[in-house]
């Protein structure tokens, strides 16, 4: 009987040794992932040497944000003067506001700092009208100078009141109280009156409310602005061509500024100076040639007007 073959060793028949499979799965390496990334970014038109691509779209880089805050404050006042150049000197409500003045004011939701640097040079480089004289608003109960916030009026250096409209019946908004905020413009040093008509003239007869109403209306409106303004120091007056300083309307205004001991200066449209005998002279260029009785009826007075030769 032949010898038994010599057991190689303890492994039970039919188990092979774990060798890798070639067929298994492997998860790719970063490497493979940075090479894959980098050919599908590249552009097709970058694949082409000498036959360019038609239709290509132009490649629109993004602008990169400037960095105004980097710069000197000087600087950045000066960028803030030129935003708000397009903007007229006087600020009233008026119907163009938001697309003339709104729209320039979002600047000052940008940043805390930037809404301090920007609103400080816009209110101390423009003219705040005190009273609307739109008709549109003349039923608003607050003008433009109410409307403010009290952190905004602060800033402001320049105000305006303009006399004449609603001279038969003055706009409900032309009052002086707390509500107008004029204890909040400690800022305020000039005050800019400009008076369009004169209503104690010959030429308001028959359509004037009383004799004096709006003369007197007028200066005690101006009184309650002037007591009001804790820093006021100088009050400029101007005029239409035909008021004169020797009229009702401009020697009350004149006597109640007297009173308030403040500087007095004159505008450039009328061309009124110190000399009270100094005043030019002015002619309408478009009237009638001779005085028309305004206490008749307008069918009457259109009538005479018919008649008369009339300057043009």
């Amino acid at each position: 009987m032949p010898p038994r073959r010599p057991i190689k060793g303890s492994r039970p028949r039919g188990l092979a040794s774990p060798t890798p499979i070639s067929s298994a799965v492997t998860a790719p390496s970063k490497n493979e992932f940075d090479v894959e990334d980098a050919i599908n970014g590249l552009d097709i038109g970058a694949l082409t040497l000498d036959v360019p691509i038609v239709n290509k779209k132009p490649v629109v880089e993004k602008p990169k944000p400037f960095p105004i805050m980097d710069l000197p404050s000087e600087l950045r006042v000066k960028i803030y003067d030129y935003h708000f150049a397009d903007i007229g000197p006087v600020v009233d409500i008026e119907p163009g506001n938001y697309f003339a003045i709104h729209k320039k004011l979002c600047i000052f939701r940008v940043c805390r700092q930037m809404y301090h640097e920007a609103s400080h040079a816009f209110y101390r480089s423009k003219t705040f009208r005190i009273f609307p004289i739109d008709g549109r608003y003349a039923k608003a109960k607050k003008g433009l100078l109410a409307r403010l916030k009290p952190q905004s009026r602060a800033h402001i250096t320049s105000l305006e009141l303009r006399l004449g409209p609603g001279w038969s019946k003055p706009y409900r908004s032309w009052v002086v109280n707390e509500l107008l905020g004029l204890r909040d413009c400690h800022d305020v040093r000039f005050l800019s009156v400009f008076v369009e008509i004169d209503p104690s003239d010959p030429l308001f007869n028959g359509w004037r409310k009383s004799n004096g109403f709006y003369e007197c209306f007028s200066k005690n409106l101006l009184g309650e602005i002037l007591e009001g303004l804790p820093s006021l120091k100088v009050v400029r007056f101007d005029a239409g061509r035909s008021v004169k300083k020797a009229g009702d309307m401009m020697q009350g205004l004149l006597e109640v500024t007297k009173a308030s001991k403040l500087n007095i200066t004159w505008g450039p449209i009328r061309g009124w100076t110190d000399n009270d005998a100094d005043e030019p002279d002015y002619e309408s260029p478009v009237g009638p040639t001779t005085a028309i009785d305004w206490s008749l009826s307008p069918s009457n007075i259109m009538s005479v007007l018919a008649q008369q030769e009339v300057v043009a």
